[in-house]
């Protein structure tokens, strides 16, 4: 029986390892062939150890090992020249694109560096808005492009005052909400969509570092992953301390998919009930 995105390739930034990597996976496991974009290197505002080129290596193994095709490259979401150069060796390989899933992000939280301001915001805006521009000349009519925001985007100051990092995560992904929305509607003419997944905390290496554990559990001296873990489960109404990125890539094979062939312009809360205090039905009363 064919996958679900049999016979289509997908560009993913930042698939070197935690929802990226995920990502890769799961549509290598309908059928996609893959164009894999990662850094591999740190960022100096960011608090914890990036991905490295083995993690990359990594992505590659385990998408071959499931007989799909997979080009990997080493690159800058904030620059775009090194985008594009990734895009055109996936496509001289391929012949077509198909998917693109925007989720290179890091989180410089804490920080009132200016610097860590402007790094996340080239990571998490620039460097959605350069993927998608790298991979528009490629899209044809039934593409799909889906854009990682947060649940930062939606709850307003969230983490706003923790520091100039953390206002750059909540300003960036705010804008990647409405840029997806208005790139939906200048794309839907040409059938490609455009969605926006929203999770709540992801069990990835963002969340799973020293300097997040004392950013939730300052009341301890020494925290670790256990201890954070309650502080988070008290934060979502059901009670969830984090998605694994398995979760999160079953809503990205959905809007890969053609299963959602006239879902566009969608901002998906994949939260828990997260937003639940702060949303209503979001219809005419």
């Amino acid at each position: 029986m064919p996958g679900r995105v049999e016979g289509k390739v997908a560009l993913i930034t930042g698939a070197a390892r935690g929802q990226g990597r995920s990502h890769a996976i799961r549509l290598a496991q309908e059928g996609a062939d893959i164009i894999a974009v990662d850094l591999c290197a740190d960022i100096g505002t960011v608090p914890y150890a990036l991905a490295r080129k083995e993690d990359l290596d990594e992505t590659v193994r385990q998408v071959e090992a499931l007989d799909r095709r997979i080009v990997a490259r080493q690159a800058d979401v904030r620059v775009l020249s090194e985008l594009q150069a990734a895009v055109d060796e996936g496509i001289a390989e391929f012949g077509r694109l198909d998917i693109v899933v925007a989720q290179a992000g890091i989180l410089t939280m804490g920080s009132n560096k200016p610097e860590a301001f402007l790094d996340v915001i080239g990571v998490n805006l620039f460097g959605v808005v350069n993927a998608v521009t790298a991979a528009a000349p490629h899209l044809q009519a039934g593409a799909s492009v889906i854009l990682t925001g947060s649940t930062a985007a939606l709850l307003t100051g969230a983490i706003d005052s923790s520091g100039a990092g953390g206002l750059g995560y909540a300003h960036a992904k705010r804008h990647v909400a409405r840029f997806g929305h208005d790139l939906a509607r200048v794309y839907a003419r040409r059938k490609i969509r455009v969605n926006v997944i929203h999770p709540t905390n992801v069990d990835t290496d963002m969340m799973d570092n020293d300097f997040m554990y004392r950013a939730f559990r300052p009341d301890v001296e020494n925290p670790n992953r256990e201890d954070m873990i309650p502080a988070l489960e008290a934060k979502s109404p059901m009670g969830v301390a984090w998605l694994p990125p398995s979760d999160v890539s079953e809503a990205v094979l959905y809007f890969a998919s053609d299963a959602s062939k006239w879902v566009t312009g969608q901002q998906l809360k994949l939260d828990g009930g997260q937003l639940l205090p702060i949303t209503d039905a979001g219809v005419p009363s």
